[in-house]
């Protein structure tokens, strides 16, 4: 598997550390080029949105999988509908935590909530390093999600909105927690990102995966999705070895 890295910054260096292939570096020194990409098995991005948005064209051009971590800008049904008009193959996430899989399971079993209690409020807080430029993050408006998925409905009866709130300071790498509040008792469900290096490794595992099955969905996969629907074959195999 050959890489193509857009950008070596604080997640995208890691990649370069983790990888067991080859991997070419393109930033404001090496633009990249169609011609380029096409030399290449996957593209692996954690440009800011503004930035990777700029190489749309070319990354569709070029026909080359990516995985991508922007952030920043909504995925219009435009944008959707091009990668699969061109037969590309893309993976997005806002966060390449494989831990957070569970946690989304998590978020939604706590949706549930909202038929339990008559009373009740969920709030959604996040902190990052100072350099990040999105608030709220990306995966912090992925957990809000989660929450409505199952919920909507009953959250727009109960005249319910999921407060979100966020603060940047230091060199924190992630922290997301949701907190469920009714009158008598507080649930709260966190994670903590250690190291910038856990989201280039679900990316690397992400391109193994876009790389690796000819039959990969064309057009735009949620990372989350990805992780899920792999967590749900294995199991699927492990029970029918055990039959």
């Amino acid at each position: 598997m050959k890489i193509a890295l857009l950008g070596s910054g604080k997640t995208g260096s890691h990649v370069l550390t983790l990888a067991k292939s080859p991997v070419t570096v393109f930033n404001s020194s090496n633009t990249p080029t169609t011609e380029a990409l096409k030399e290449h098995d996957v593209v692996i991005s954690f440009l800011p949105g503004e930035i990777f948005l700029s190489y749309v064209d070319i990354l569709i051009e070029s026909g080359t999988p990516v995985v991508t971590g922007a952030t920043g800008f909504e995925w219009s049904n435009d944008l959707k509908g091009k990668l699969k008009e061109n037969n590309v193959s893309w993976v997005w996430g806002s966060n390449f935590s494989l831990g957070m899989n569970i946690v989304k399971n998590m978020i939604r079993e706590l949706s549930k909530a909202c038929e339990l209690f008559e009373d009740y409020d969920f709030h959604i807080h996040e902190e990052h390093h100072t350099k990040k430029l999105d608030a709220p993050s990306g995966t912090a408006l992925s957990w809000k999600t989660w929450l409505e998925d199952n919920a909507a409905d009953v959250l727009k009866n109960d005249n319910k909105k999921i407060g979100m709130t966020y603060d940047r300071k230091g060199g924190i790498v992630g922290f997301h927690e949701v907190t469920l509040s009714t009158p008598d008792e507080e649930i709260k469900l966190a994670h903590t990102a250690k190291d910038r290096s856990l989201f280039a490794r679900g990316a690397l595992w992400a391109a193994t995966k876009v790389t690796n099955n000819v039959n990969f969905p064309k057009g735009l996969t949620v990372f989350s999705d990805l992780v899920q629907n792999n967590l749900e074959e294995l199991l699927q195999y492990r029970g029918n070895d055990e039959r």
